[in-house]
């Protein structure tokens, strides 16, 4: 393993916008925008406060995190708003070093922080490696859940305080409420 990395992390819009788009191309491939993740989320803006960019040393963008609006819709039509985290992008040649750690905390910091007095934060949602995202909370959402278009129910992950308020079936999309 890579020695570990102490990035400079600042908001995802105070970025190089261009430079955003090259992370993401390099890490994802230039076809992205044809992932299922892509159509959860169509129409929607992301959330600025939750949204991070990762410098390296030597000030490079070698990472970013986003975070978008979506909404899990039951049998009965009912939206329960999620967050979807992501896309989750590091440079290839940079991953292992720290950067998506750095970048989750951060994440999971400006979540915590912005939550209502009582209230907990609300449920996250985001399609990733279980073995991976584990230490952040996650865990393979119910079978129940689908996607637009093609997708790994095992890649299908959830970050809830109480799992058992989320419904057991229903369709990911945009919320655009």
């Amino acid at each position: 393993m890579a020695d570990l990395a102490l990035p400079t992390l600042i908001p995802l819009d105070q970025a190089d916008a261009a430079a955003v788009e090259r992370v993401l191309d390099a890490a994802f491939g230039p076809d992205r925008h044809k992932r299922t993740a892509y159509a959860i989320r169509k129409g929607t803006e992301c959330l600025p406060p939750l949204c991070f960019a990762a410098f390296d040393e030597s000030g490079a963008l070698v990472g970013t995190i986003q975070a978008f609006p979506v909404a899990l819709t039951d049998p009965q039509g009912r939206a329960h708003p999620l967050i979807m985290i992501g896309p989750v992008a590091i440079l290839p040649e940079r991953q292992g070093q720290g950067f998506g750690r750095a970048l989750m905390a951060a994440q999971q910091a400006a979540i915590d922080a912005g939550r209502e007095d009582g209230a907990g934060p609300l449920p996250q949602v985001l399609i990733g490696d279980e073995p991976y995202y584990a230490r952040f909370g996650y865990a393979e959402a119910p079978r129940g859940w689908q996607c637009p278009g093609p997708w790994d129910p095992g890649r299908l992950l959830v970050h809830a305080e109480n799992p058992a308020v989320l419904p057991r079936e229903g369709m990911l999309g945009p919320w655009l409420a």
